[in-house]
């Protein structure tokens, strides 16, 4: 019997060789294109792949963009366990009362739906060179959407025959913006005598600026424009400085009553206001100036009535 022996160096070689063989085959295998493959006929419901870890499958690289899934059909996938499906029976309630009744006060209101009331008396003064009390109030009924507003302004003579010129108005008042608001109502003119339909817009100017515009036409046709600004200039959390201007303009001449066509006067005051209890009580003193425009100026000289006037004015204004 021989025996072979086979030295360590040449099994070594061997073993490499064997190694070499399958990795230059795959070298020579041509890169296999996947795209011109057609799978569509494959049926892949029998393949089980419940045992697959696809926690660690990466697929941030694949481009979903060209799948068409328009033929797929939906109308067989239940979703009903999904958010946004039929509530279950013991779901909350829609209102969040959960059964609890509202009480004997019955079910709350948002404070912008409920109707409330409020009254403003931006001035209630003296003027000592005219000797006569000037007033403006408003009144108010409705919500933050619509209201009913009750306006007057005008003047009382407090010697010879005590006269009142005022005028009144009765006007539906909306928002038209975050900034302004618009009125249209009846108004009445005491000095005139003559009722006639109110329409305007009130709100804030840049620079926080109080404007109002108001347009009247009389039963006559003659038309009024009041057009008026307020700015208040804050100098502490009490004192408050508030210059104001206003002009009267009308449509056409009415001789009766002493007015001319175009802007017949302006009106100027700044006053100087302590305001208390919370703001709403607000004591002042101030001057006012008043000068008539235009032709209006003419005919107050042939009536020996005064062109420029100023006095010291002295009063409060308040609201609640």
């Amino acid at each position: 019997m021989k025996i072979y022996k086979v030295g360590l160096p040449f099994i070594g070689m061997s073993s490499l060789m064997l190694l070499m063989s399958p990795l230059a085959n795959a070298a020579e295998m041509p890169i296999m294109d996947h795209s011109s493959m057609d799978m569509s006929d494959m049926d892949h419901s029998s393949m089980d792949m419940s045992d697959m870890d696809r926690s660690s499958m990466d697929m941030s690289g694949m481009d979903h963009s060209s799948m068409d899934m328009s033929d797929m059909d939906h109308s067989s996938m239940n979703m009903s366990g999904m958010q946004g499906g039929e509530p279950p029976a013991d779901a909350r309630s829609p209102d969040y009362s959960n059964g609890v009744p509202y009480g004997q006060y019955g079910k709350p209101m948002m404070m912008g739906s409920m109707p409330l009331w409020g009254v403003s008396v931006d001035d209630l003064g003296y003027q000592f060179d005219d000797d006569q009390i000037n007033f403006e109030a408003t009144g108010w009924y409705g919500t933050d959407s619509n209201r009913i507003r009750l306006r007057t302004e005008g003047s009382a003579q407090t010697k010879d025959d005590k006269e009142i010129d005022s005028l009144s108005s009765l006007a539906y008042w909306k928002p038209l913006s975050i900034f302004w608001n618009g009125e249209a109502g009846v108004a009445y003119d005491t000095e005139n005598d003559k009722s006639a339909v109110m329409a305007g817009i009130v709100g804030t100017a840049p620079y926080f600026i109080e404007t109002d515009a108001r347009a009247y036409l009389y039963t006559d046709g003659q038309i009024r424009l009041d057009l008026g600004a307020e700015y208040e200039w804050r100098l502490d959390q009490h004192w408050v400085v508030i210059p104001e201007v206003g002009l009267t303009a009308f449509s056409k001449d009415d001789h009766d009553n002493d007015i001319t066509k175009g802007f017949n006067e302006m009106e100027t005051e700044v006053r100087l206001t302590y305001e208390t209890f919370s703001r709403q009580l607000a004591p002042y003193i101030g001057v006012s100036y008043e000068t008539a425009l235009g032709k209006a100026r003419g005919q107050r000289r042939q009536h020996n009535e005064s062109v420029d006037s100023s006095s010291l004015t002295t009063g409060v204004k308040f609201w609640f």
